[in-house]
């Protein structure tokens, strides 16, 4: 840590995915808690929605000693429904969950609240617009309460609020707790976003989109506006990466004050001997679940690669990679089997009854199931994306193809009734990793891939991608990672990289493959959060420097 920074005596901090497994911030809170957990003894609260309340909550542990006279006062006195205990996580920080229901009843005094004070439209408000604020409001209104009851003025406070979702809350308490310093932390810009989703192309013509402008065209208004008045009214504005800045900057015209870089611990990954075992049942689960599949015998001298992450088909580069597949599959120079997994939870109806059959014998079978690419029965099988492309591309995994690919379209958490391996254990089954993306912020999956020794795949549009192409000694895969140029118009030149990548790759030696996942484990230690915690203290430095001068204007 740098000398001379101010550093909080308490924080609070808010996200939709404080114990709400959704996507990537909740990585972002549950590795960091540890690390932060140990600065800060106790004195770190985070504050998600209650959604599960009535139900067990399996990252939750409700305690009722914690703040016990506190929240009796909040829930008797001022009618803030909360839950407090603690997060099933590594560091076990106080979670207060938040009961927000009550408070859709005020829905529109509260919106006009933000209008007058802040010019946030919420006129224009559908989907999730309403849920997301009311809790951003409420967690606002639980931190006022905590730091009424329990704290003084002589107390620095910190309360950094992630994403859109919670920026209501920030403005609250920047309003109504001016002691409070507030950070606000954009992980992807709704805008940028949806102007990606959309198919409209974001890098060429970033310099000329107009951010208010695109979101009353793609109807997004609300929750643009939120985003950027949050970002401008804050104390300190943060976001993850160099390329999502860029987006800031023109979209919400306002440049971030400091980045804060996505690390993650590697506690959850396995060492030694354990490694090596989990890394042979992963290879045969996923052999086994192909072969019965297609009816066929591939040995552990395949090559198995894979994707994942969400379903978005193009921010994600699931198409770029399907595409690298069927030039793969025609390439003359690649001499050995690809077994390619493409893991993206769909609308997933049921596990297929005859590959459960199958996977229950230990006979070898000679001939394919019917739709041998898939491991469960979809609701919309003829409208599915990745089903349609392959059938596009002419991938039938005909037993003469070199490459064979598998569409697991559902969660992998061990219970899916195929695979029945969670994520992390399927992962460090697979010689390589493909994230080919057009939209990523940061890019959890490639770093969690290189924790896993799994050398991978990514692009200079990834935050991750960016910041390996920063690091010294990296030229591509033989040093754990490849990182191919992206931009709005080289779709073809990126499915032709990934190609001649896996090809590369395929035909190293043994002990050439060992060095190169050694180099990818070694790029993942560089992302722990010792390494990047040092940008969160310039952020609580600057936004509680910006509290005190506010209090000495006010005074």
């Amino acid at each position: 840590m740098v000398k001379n920074l101010l550093v909080p005596d308490y924080i609070f901090e808010s996200s939709w995915e404080v114990c709400n497994k959704v996507g990537g911030i909740y990585t972002v809170l549950s590795t960091r808690a540890n690390t932060l957990q140990e600065q800060f003894h106790d004195r770190i609260y985070f504050i998600g929605p209650d959604i599960w309340r009535g139900k067990d909550n399996p990252l939750f542990e409700e305690l009722d000693n914690l703040c016990a006279d506190w929240r009796e006062y909040a829930c008797n006195k001022e009618q803030l429904l909360v839950r407090i205990g603690r997060w099933r996580v590594p560091g076990n920080p106080i979670v207060i969950l938040v009961d927000f229901q009550s408070f859709f009843k005020d829905k529109n005094i509260i919106y006009t609240e933000m209008w007058n004070r802040f010019q946030v439209d919420s006129l224009h408000a559908y989907g999730d617009y309403d849920e997301a604020s009311m809790f951003s409001y409420a967690a606002g209104k639980v931190v006022e309460s905590f730091y009424h009851y329990n704290l003084t003025d002589s107390d620095k406070v910190v309360y950094q609020a992630h994403e859109w979702m919670t920026g209501m809350g920030a403005l609250y308490i920047r309003d109504n707790v001016p002691e409070i310093a507030t950070i606000f932390t954009t992980h992807a810009t709704s805008i940028g976003r949806s102007i990606a989703g959309n198919n409209k192309p974001l890098y060429d013509y970033l310099f000329a989109y107009n951010g208010d402008q695109m979101a009353q065209e793609l109807n997004i208004q609300s929750k643009h506006s939120i985003e950027k008045q949050t970002a401008h009214y804050v104390d300190c504005f943060t976001t993850v990466s160099e390329i999502t800045n860029n987006e800031c900057k023109e979209l919400l015209d306002k440049q971030a004050d400091v980045i804060l870089m996505n690390g993650f611990e590697d506690d959850f990954v396995p060492k030694g001997m354990t490694f090596e075992g989990k890394r042979k049942r992963a290879r045969a689960a996923l052999l086994n679940v192909a072969n019965k599949l297609l009816g066929i015998n591939l040995d552990d001298d395949t090559l198995i690669i894979g994707t994942s992450g969400r379903y978005e088909f193009k921010n994600k580069g699931i198409d770029v990679f399907l595409e690298s597949l069927k030039r793969l599959n025609h390439a003359t120079d690649l001499h050995k089997q690809i077994l390619a997994f493409v893991c993206v939870p769909a609308w997933v109806g049921e596990p297929r009854k005859d590959l459960q059959m199958r996977l229950k014998s230990r006979d070898k079978y000679d001939s394919p199931l019917d739709k041998p690419f898939v491991t469960h029965w979809l609701h919309n099988m003829e409208h599915d994306q990745v089903l349609n492309m392959l059938k596009y591309l002419g991938m039938n995994n005909l037993p003469e193809d070199k490459v064979k690919v598998v569409f697991v379209p559902c969660y992998l958490d061990g219970k899916d009734g195929i695979l029945n391996k969670n994520y992390y254990d399927l992962l460090l089954g697979q010689d390589l990793s493909v994230y080919a993306s057009y939209y990523e912020p940061w890019g959890y999956t490639p770093l969690e891939s290189v924790a896993f020794s799994v050398p991978t795949i990514t692009t200079d549009l990834a935050g991750f991608g960016l910041w390996v192409n920063s690091l010294k000694h990296q030229h591509g895969i033989e040093d754990g990672v490849e990182v191919l140029h992206r931009s709005d118009y080289n779709y073809s030149e990126v499915a032709d990289g990934i190609k001649n990548t896996v090809i590369l790759f395929s035909n190293e030696t043994d002990k050439k493959i060992s060095d190169i996942r050694k180099r990818a484990s070694a790029v993942a230690e560089q992302a722990l959060w010792k390494h990047f915690i040092q940008y969160y203290y310039e952020a609580y430095d600057i936004a509680l420097r910006h509290a005190i001068k506010r209090q000495l204007t006010t005074n």
